[in-house]
């Protein structure tokens, strides 16, 4: 494998993190395009888990955020992943929070986003989830689903069944998200009585979907790292009551402890990378304590080394998903933490 990243790195920290990211996935695109992508990265270690009744190639996973769209899933998928989570996707489309919007502190090896769900709406993502070569030729493609922010939070669960039911055909699973710090009062949804309500809506939904189609598809949960421990609790037993079929964790966190004295850390919105995994990682350990082996626990947050993926593992995950490590650390990353997880 040629790691041209570590050249290529340098150039792209010069640009807006926005552009540079686009820019990134654009030439990722054209290199998979020329087929010559399959000579910077790593044939992956056959590692298959089954959870949630999925087989999953290996237990190392795209996290949402990273391909909103689902513009780019082909390329992506050949870097080795066993899964991609594409999204988040809203019912309809909405440009997402004023630029500039996602800023990087490689001090921290860290990235600050408020993108708040910028997306070309659910029906834009089906379609091109159902023209890539890797769903068509049996590739795990997950769906995270949000809120429109113009939808009020009491009414929050027709944005999610409306998203559900248009994603439920192609999706492998289908992922919640509740814990995006980006939308506005967004993260109300993880209390009691307003989870409790959506859960049941989803679940009804999911039913009904069921016996349309005749196969009941999983769905997951992703979950702040922000929570109290009380709270995590409440969580668990909740999916549990409603039948949710496993839980990722975490999402951003809006805590600036251990990048206070970095510049940009003032910048609004959800801190990933580095300071996160401890947070992510303590989270997972008070999920696995209270849930056993009744709930697959989906790690992410800081993972940046194959020993980071371990850690998560070891705290109670059962698979991992990657995104800001792969800002700063490159696709290597990928076939990194499979093998450290390789059993």
């Amino acid at each position: 494998m040629i790691d041209s990243y570590s050249f290529l790195r340098p150039w792209l920290f010069c640009l807006d993190a926005e552009r540079a990211h686009e820019l990134t996935l654009r030439n990722l695109d054209r290199a998979h395009n020329w087929g010559i992508l399959e000579h910077f990265v790593s044939r992956p270690k056959s590692d298959p888990r089954t959870i949630c009744g999925i087989t999953f190639p290996n237990p190392v996973g795209l996290a949402a955020g990273l391909d909103k769209d689902g513009r780019h899933i082909d390329a992506l998928g050949a870097l080795g992943f066993g899964f991609l989570e594409i999204g988040t996707v809203t019912p309809r489309a909405q440009p997402g929070n004023p630029k500039p919007r996602m800023f990087r502190l490689p001090e921290a090896d860290a990235i600050i986003n408020r993108m708040g769900f910028n997306n070309d709406g659910v029906d834009a993502c089906v379609s091109r989830v159902r023209r890539s070569q890797f769903w068509q030729s049996g590739g795990i493609v997950g769906l995270n689903i949000g809120k429109n922010a113009r939808t009020p939070i009491e009414d929050a669960a027709s944005d999610y069944i409306l998203a559900m039911k248009a994603v439920y055909e192609i999706a492998a699973y289908i992922t919640i998200n509740i814990s995006s710090p980006n939308t506005q009062n967004l993260r109300a949804l993880q209390g009691e009585e307003m989870l409790r309500a959506l859960l049941n809506n989803i679940t009804i939904a999911r039913n009904e979907l069921c016996d349309r189609f005749g196969v009941r598809k999983p769905l997951f949960l992703k979950i702040a790292p922000d929570l109290e421990q009380a709270d995590i609790d409440l969580i668990a037993d909740l999916l549990l009551e409603f039948g949710i079929d496993a839980i990722i964790a975490t999402n951003t966190t809006i805590s600036r402890t251990s990048v206070m004295n970095i510049k940009q850390a003032h910048e609004a919105g959800g801190l990933s990378g580095a300071p996160v995994r401890v947070l992510s990682t303590d989270v997972i350990r008070t999920l696995k304590k209270r849930l056993g082996d009744k709930l697959p626990i989906i790690g992410v947050g800081g993972i940046l080394s194959g020993k980071d993926a371990q850690e998560k593992v070891s705290a109670g995950a059962s698979l991992v998903q990657l995104y800001s490590g792969l800002i700063y650390k490159g696709p290597k990353l990928v076939s990194e933490c499979i093998n450290a997880l390789n059993r």
